[in-house]
């Protein structure tokens, strides 16, 4: 299991500050909130940290997670849950937190992803950054 160290945490926020360097008033899509994939376990998710950088920058946030959107909301009960990935790529930027198989079958054409986990498929985004390689 791959896990992204903080100075990997510190430089996806760096990289989408590239591309958007006002944060405030502006959507950030989270794509996986757990831990690791297949699980609902968010007790070292790399989401937490992100999230509330996002959040001290006046970012809104559309997040989704298979299993984890329960538990996270016990940390964050304010930031906009969606009830599909897709549903998240309607944000000014996506970042890509934990490889759920479904985040791999997403068209990220015409999008800003920071990607945080070799999503191969993220690739073809409009801009495209990769952090933990």
């Amino acid at each position: 299991v791959e896990f992204l160290s903080s100075a990997a945490l510190g430089k996806l926020i760096t990289l989408l500050k590239k591309h958007i360097p006002v944060l405030k008033g502006k959507t950030i899509g989270i794509l996986g909130l757990a831990f690791k994939p297949d699980t609902d376990d968010i007790r070292e998710s790399r989401a937490i940290p992100i999230v509330k950088e996002l959040l001290q920058n006046g970012a809104r946030i559309k997040a989704y997670d298979p299993q984890a959107m329960e538990n996270f909301k016990t940390l964050f009960p304010t930031i906009d849950y969606r009830s599909s990935a897709r549903e998240v790529l309607s944000s000014d930027a996506i970042l890509i937190i934990t490889k759920w198989k479904e985040f791999t079958t997403l068209d990220y054409q015409g999008r800003i992803v920071i990607d945080g986990r070799r999503v191969d498929q993220a690739k073809n985004a409009r801009i495209y950054e990769g952090v933990c390689w």
